[in-house]
């Protein structure tokens, strides 16, 4: 498959539906509108999702939980970010077919879901989640069912956090502890979790509630929020985009053979 580049120069893409193996996880190629329907089509069926956005941080910080992540029914990892595109295109010469995060397929989801749709939000700092709840109700006119922080609030509720979250009746759980710690309690609770779609969502709590802002969108286009983000949090991300970035291609090229 091959799409054209801003400057009208064609680039070989994987299909939308490949699966991409990269740095030990089979990733899927997809757009925002397909993978959005998946899912829309996975509600109505009532079939689950556990969906994962794939990065260089994901892929660095989550090499301990790759066997019991393939064994996860429902998952779907996508990528995130360029610096999987670049991986992409050095171990395979195609890039992905679309960029997906949570930050921006969530709002998508909201907007172009045929019904409302029912959140629990689980993450964050206290009083981070109840600000994201009235975004998500004001600003894109959804249900909140119910909020938890990843501190205080979920230390208190220990193992009835998620017959909370199941009694709730939300239909699509967001966690936002940041990998991997996201990604390892939808592993310990995925037998108990009874919400149809669980995301693993990072910072999204904090752009939606106004704790943190987004790059422009012209920096977006460009795909250049890593950058934005690291002039705005050198001290927390520094590592993460300089020598993280050696251990992701290394571990890339380790694993190239899926």
């Amino acid at each position: 498959m091959e799409q054209r580049s801003g400057d009208g120069a064609a680039r070989r893409t994987f299909a939308v539906g490949e699966t991409v193996a990269l740095g030990g996880f089979q990733v899927l190629s997809t757009t925002q509108e397909a993978f959005a329907h998946e899912l829309f089509a996975a509600l109505a069926a009532g079939q689950p999702r556990r969906v994962l956005f794939a990065n260089t941080n994901f892929v660095v910080q989550c090499q301990p939980l790759r066997a019991r992540l393939r064994r996860l029914p429902a998952l779907r990892i996508v990528n995130d970010g360029i610096g999987m595109d670049l991986a992409a295109q050095w171990l395979h010469g195609r890039r992905f077919a679309g960029n997906l995060n949570g930050t921006d397929l969530v709002p998508w989801l909201c907007a172009h879901s045929p019904q409302p749709l029912r959140f629990f939000l689980l993450g964050g700092q206290p009083g981070v989640a109840e600000a994201a709840a009235i975004a998500l109700q004001e600003r894109y006119g959804q249900a909140v069912a119910g909020t938890c922080d990843g501190y205080a609030g979920r230390a208190q509720a220990g193992e009835a956090l998620v017959e909370r979250i199941n009694a709730s009746g939300a239909n699509v759980l967001l966690v936002a502890f940041g990998n991997p710690l996201q990604e390892q309690w939808i592993l310990e609770h995925a037998d108990r979790l009874r919400v149809p779609l669980v995301l693993g969502v990072g910072a999204l709590l904090d752009f939606l509630s106004g704790t943190a802002r987004r790059a422009p969108d012209r920096v977006r286009r460009w795909r250049l929020e890593w950058l934005y983000r690291l002039c705005h949090e050198p001290r927390r991300l520094s590592r993460r985009y300089s020598w993280d970035l050696l251990v992701f291609f290394r571990i890339c090229w380790r694993h190239r053979r899926g």
